[in-house]
């Protein structure tokens, strides 16, 4: 059991980020001093959503440079913190050089972070955001898993540098992160595996991220004729935010903790959305038929594979989220509220213009 006294700073990697910002709020709320580690402190413009959460909370807010692939960087940003949240990582999926965009700055990223950990007496605990990607490919790996269902004791084994990258990504840096852990004994390790989060964010400019490119889609016109029937998980960014802190705060948290509130699928998503939005928005109303994803799938969009489309579509997914539930207390919120203030946040930034 770990304690962590609120007194003491708290750092938090990738701050301007999209599950950041709803992490630090929640921290500023608290009270707490949060150690933002940034790749420019002086890029106003970044922080100003940040800057205006600590301006009406009770905590406040000091900013670090750090950079992931540099060693040591955040051995300045560590100094008095018992517990480190590391939410920096990159998340793409449109890269030419994976091994360069994707692998190498997710595991050499934790590791400089769990090697200043090392180096930080102070340090009792760091909590890790690594993914779902870290526990499966492909829909049908939850199918192939016991029961039809994914457990934080399952880990990828079918993504590969050429098939999923980012996935291999999350799971060769979470495996790094376990390893590093298990060789010392000063600080614990925990782990939050998120499916896709959706929801508002804080900062204007992550309507541009990938998550919001699937709502895009839903919403311009894309997916009129019908969406995939890809099986995911979803989950609101709150909640996620939320399961960090409980995972910091919270003395018996161990391990993993899948972090997804529904099992779902792209079809599903959109049709949430039509009764506050089909009038307005060419949402999509049926299934795309898989055997026509997989004739024209593979030149529409260079992820659609037919292997993709084949291990995805029309494959139910299905996780297990009774850990979080049980430990942290995490209590999910309905995802229609999660689709339509994403929704609207993307209509009130003008990504998506409602037809006259």
């Amino acid at each position: 059991m770990t304690t962590i006294d609120k007194t003491k700073p708290v750092l938090v990697t990738g701050a301007t980020g999209y599950v950041a910002g709803w992490l630090v709020k929640k921290l500023l709320d608290e009270g707490i001093t949060v150690h933002a580690a940034v790749r420019n402190p002086n890029n106003e413009k970044k922080l100003a959503h940040l800057n205006a959460l600590a301006a009406q909370s009770k905590g406040s807010i000091k900013y670090f440079k750090a950079d992931l692939l540099t060693d040591g960087a955040y051995t300045e940003a560590m100094q008095g913190c018992e517990l480190v949240f590391h939410t920096a990582s990159p998340f793409t999926t449109d890269v030419k050089d994976p091994q360069k965009e994707l692998i190498e700055p997710a595991e050499q990223g934790t590791a400089n972070v769990l090697e200043s950990a090392n180096q930080t007496p102070s340090v009792k605990r760091v909590v890790v955001t690594s993914s779902c990607a870290a526990i499966y490919t492909d829909a049908i790996d939850s199918q192939k898993a016991p029961n039809g269902t994914l457990t934080e004791d399952i880990w990828n084994t079918t993504a590969s540098l050429d098939y999923q990258p980012y996935s291999y990504s999350k799971t060769l840096a979470e495996k790094k992160a376990w390893e590093m852990a298990q060789k010392q004994a000063r600080w614990d390790l925990i782990t939050i595996n998120p499916c896709l989060v959706l929801g508002p964010p804080l900062n204007p400019t992550a309507v541009t991220s990938e998550s919001f490119n699937i709502l895009q889609q839903l919403g311009d016109g894309t997916m009129k004729m019908g969406a995939p029937k890809i099986g995911l998980g979803l989950v609101d960014v709150r909640d996620v935010a939320e399961a960090h802190y409980k995972a910091g705060f919270t003395p018996e948290a161990k391990g993993r903790y899948i972090t997804a509130a529904h099992n779902t699928d792209f079809l599903e998503l959109g049709k949430v959305l039509l009764p506050k939005y089909g009038k307005q928005f060419p949402l999509p109303k049926k299934a795309l038929p898989k055997w026509l994803l997989m004739i024209v799938g593979p030149m529409t969009n260079k992820l659609f594979t037919r292997k993709f489309i084949r291990n995805n579509v029309n494959v139910a997914w299905k996780a297990d989220n009774s850990k979080i539930k049980k430990e942290l207390g995490i209590d999910f919120m309905p995802m229609q509220q999660t689709m339509e203030e994403a929704f609207q946040v993307m209509v009130d930034n003008q990504v998506l213009t409602a037809k006259a």
